[in-house]
């Protein structure tokens, strides 16, 4: 059995963990506690997903010894408050992520790495909606599904895939992994800090009232503000300037003809791709 540990906050918060070495889905396994009846505050951290998936129902490949953790919650929150967990998430993860990568060697990705930790360039960066760069590769996403309940409330199943000890191959963006980036730590460290991280964060966002407080952290840490983007959705590619993330938590894009366009769900590429016509 792997020896996932929650940190101390998340053990003095009252947080539970199962742990696991290898599972299907850790999302699966929240859902179903859910289902079942668990009123929340429950993690689920394996080394391995053998059916693991990313947004829109893509496959997320997580060689042995990577970290797939899911955590479910059951908030007092309307649907479109938990809609903003995802900020939440990733916020935490970029601390997670930042507490367990060396503060040193700071470079900026072809991706736009270039979020901002202590007032300097972070070598973690957060990517509009729901992935985290180091050096402008993935190395770690984000997944939230829900589920409603009979009381009319939803659970929310917060799941994390970090890259630990490998990358996926063959995948159509830059990718890395904490051992690429030459860094040796464990998929359990990386849940210790982030349990912890999530403590903080979730605090912060107090049901979605404190939801501008996340979104200011969101974006100080976030890839590409200020820079060329593109945006794919429904067949369709937007390009322009990356301006911010609204108070609605939607990317806003200055096009070519100064035209402010908020985004609600796309693909998101930064650097040369970004500045492509073709």
């Amino acid at each position: 059995m792997p020896e996932f540990i929650l940190g101390a906050k998340a053990r003095a918060a009252g947080y539970r963990l199962v742990g696991y070495d290898s599972i299907g889905s850790t999302n699966n396994e929240a859902l179903a506690a859910a289902a079942a009846g668990d009123p929340g505050g429950l993690w689920f951290a394996a080394l391995q997903q053998t059916s693991g998936r990313g947004r829109r129902g893509r496959p997320w490949a997580s060689p042995y010894g990577n970290l797939a953790a899911t955590l479910l919650i059951v908030p007092d929150a309307d649907a479109a408050a938990t809609a903003t967990l995802g900020f939440v998430a990733g916020v935490a993860l970029n601390r997670a992520l930042g507490a367990v990568l060396p503060g040193a060697a700071v470079r900026i990705g072809i991706d736009g790495a270039d979020g901002v930790s202590g007032g300097r360039a972070a070598r973690i960066a957060l990517k509009w909606p729901n992935d985290v760069l180091a050096d402008g590769s993935k190395l770690a996403g984000i997944l939230l599904e829900a589920q409603k309940l009979a009381d009319g409330r939803h659970a929310i199943a917060v799941g994390f895939g970090v890259n630990a000890v490998a990358s996926p191959k063959d995948v159509p963006y830059p990718a890395t992994s904490l051992a690429e980036l030459g860094v040796e730590r464990s998929a359990a460290d990386v849940f210790e800090a982030l349990s912890d991280a999530w403590v903080d964060v979730f605090g912060l966002w107090r049901d979605g009232r404190g939801i501008a407080d996340v979104l200011a952290h969101w974006r100080a840490a976030a890839a590409g503000i200020g820079a060329p983007v593109a945006v794919s959705h429904q067949g369709e590619v937007l390009r322009g300037i990356f301006e911010t993330i609204d108070d609605d938590g939607r990317l806003v894009v200055r096009a070519a003809d100064d035209r402010r366009i908020a985004i609600t769900a796309g693909d998101v590429h930064f650097g040369a791709t970004a500045s492509a016509r073709s």
